[in-house]
């Protein structure tokens, strides 16, 4: 993994709060929070209901673009800018994989049927440090 690969991955491999924007059916963005988390191959993961607005609209158009990092504005930290393509993933295997007790208040188990997986490919990741106005940049391969 390169240095860049490296630094994010240190960042995705916890759960992050994170600002998720798809494009709405009337082509407008909309933004939600979401906690999101990375495997190493930086594909981001996000559970959801199935039947959310986010799921429509990355059905009708996969592009959508997450900001996370900084979890104390007193604390400035490197905060990620990720563009990606997003679809639903309801196997059973995925939603047992990605299962854990933080989702649990929200579902009755990791086969109740509102319980998908939001997966997200980045192609595009910016890594903004403080004190630094130029963008690190990792893209895919």
């Amino acid at each position: 993994m390169s240095d860049l690969k490296d630094q994010i991955y240190g960042i995705l491999q916890t759960p992050q709060l994170a600002g998720l924007a798809t494009i709405t059916e009337d082509g407008k963005p909309w933004v939600r929070y979401v906690m999101a988390m990375a495997d190493e191959t930086l594909k981001i993961r996000i559970a959801t209901f199935t039947q959310a607005r986010k799921v429509t609209q990355i059905q009708k158009n996969p592009e959508v673009h997450l900001i996370c990092g900084v979890t104390d504005p007193q604390e400035m930290a490197p905060y990620l800018q990720i563009q990606g393509r997003a679809r639903l993933d309801t196997s059973q295997q995925t939603r047992h994989n990605f299962w854990s007790d933080m989702i649990a208040p929200f579902f009755s188990g990791p086969d109740d049927p509102n319980y998908g997986v939001i997966e997200i490919i980045p192609y595009q990741i910016e890594v903004m440090s403080p004190g630094s106005y130029k963008p690190e940049v990792w893209t895919a391969e």
